[in-house]
């Protein structure tokens, strides 16, 4: 009897069970999401290929002493502009003096022995003319001239030698430049070609060095020789404040020879800079005006989805769904593809297209995070767009505006 109950409670507790199961309904069917749709077109832009470069110094030397001594005068101002010839520093020139005084007594003494000398070989060789002197005495006369001449000559290179040391005491501006901080002071002794007392580097013009692809080498032996178009400002610079030097370059020298290791090869442009602002050493960003003038493909660059170093773009492609309803019948739907894209250079808030899409593709540009490949997407519900800058905001490319020339022109102090 036990028995009976707990099968037939059984029984009812089931089915609740069963008849909830058969009435629960499917899954609704993925809701689309709202996006914006841009439209793929071609277009003629304008813009530079820009390469990370470094100032650099046509001409730079280390200062070293060509004689030893102390130094007693430093007569420059660290950091400051100097001439050619310009004295910078000066080493004891007391012992120099002394050797140049030596070796000019030492000429004279020289000279007095060959006043003697050529008298007695003149008197010598008239006694020889008539057979009054031994032959012997006669040459050893010419012998002691011509050693006579010798120490004059020995004593005048001596007195050259001098003079040079004494001058190589004052160490002087090689050409015009720039000099930095002083590496020695008051007192310190210095030592032939070992202690390095200054830098001086030319600063007009100034070099801007910067590598480029083995691949882009042809391009640029055109634009060195002239062979392309020539377009104003073809090489231009940023500055770390991001403002553009007014002065336009022209290349200088291209490398012998391509690193086989990194398969670039560096190029120098050279840029007049008439108030010293450019300094040796500097990170800017070289400019170089793309001379291609055929329409290009661009996207806003807030459609380029990123995943793992590859570039990707949602494309809209319509196409057709089943209802969940009825399967048996479909409606129109759009989709949203990824292809993956080769970008190409960044134009303010755009990026060139270079492959992967084409001329009338509608690519998504806003609501790409919530895409994956496959998604139903819904134009009709168009998220809102970002709001119009205020009024009076900076605008666009306002990073990139060009300093005026007399800026430039103004020293730094």
């Amino acid at each position: 009897m036990l028995a009976s109950m707990i099968r037939a409670s059984l029984v009812l507790l089931c089915i609740p069970v069963l008849f909830g199961s058969c009435s629960q309904k499917p899954a609704p069917p993925l809701s689309a999401i709202a996006v914006n749709l841009y439209a793929m077109k071609a277009q003629k832009v304008f813009y530079y290929d820009k390469y990370p470069a470094t100032t650099v110094a046509i001409n730079q030397v280390d200062l070293r002493p060509q004689v030893q001594g102390y130094i007693t005068g430093i007569s420059f101002t660290e950091g400051g502009h100097v001439h050619k010839g310009q004295a910078l520093y000066e080493i004891d020139r007391q012992l120099y003096q002394e050797a140049v005084d030596q070796a000019k007594a030492n000429l004279e003494v020289a000279k007095g022995n060959l006043a003697q000398a050529q008298q007695d070989a003149d008197r010598y060789n008239y006694l020889n003319a008539n057979d009054a002197v031994a032959k012997q005495v006669f040459d050893h006369a010419a012998i002691a001239l011509q050693n006579a001449k010798n120490m004059v000559t020995a004593a005048d290179q001596a007195l050259k030698m001098a003079n040079t040391n004494l001058n190589y005491s004052v160490i002087t501006a090689p050409f015009d430049g720039t000099i930095g901080f002083s590496q020695v002071k008051m007192g310190n002794m210095v030592t032939v070609g070992q202690t390095v007392l200054n830098t001086v580097s030319t600063d007009d013009p100034m070099g801007v060095d910067f590598l480029i692809s083995e691949k882009q080498l042809a391009h640029f032996e055109e634009l060195k020789n002239g062979k392309q178009k020539n377009i104003d400002s073809l090489f231009s610079i940023t500055l770390p404040n991001d403002s553009v030097y007014p002065f336009s370059g022209k290349i200088s020298i291209i490398d012998r020879a391509v690193d086989p290791q990194t398969g670039t090869i560096r190029i120098r442009v050279e840029f007049s800079n008439p108030g010293y602002f450019l300094r040796a050493g500097t990170s800017c960003v070289m400019r170089v005006h793309n001379q291609e003038l055929s329409p290009k493909l661009v996207a806003p660059s807030k459609a380029v989805v990123e995943l793992m170093g590859e570039y990707f773009l949602y494309v809209a492609k319509d196409t057709v769904a089943r209802n969940a309803d009825d399967s048996t019948k479909t409606h129109p739907v759009v989709m949203a593809i990824q292809k993956k894209v080769q970008l190409g250079q960044t134009i303010a808030p755009n990026v060139i297209i270079k492959k992967g899409v084409n001329v009338g593709d509608r690519i998504v540009v806003d609501g790409v995070q919530s895409l994956h490949t496959g998604s139903i997407i819904d134009i009709s519900k168009a998220p809102e767009t970002a709001k119009e800058k205020k009024k009076g905001a900076e605008p666009e490319g306002a990073a990139d505006k060009p300093m005026k020339p007399e800026e430039a022109k103004t020293k730094v102090n």
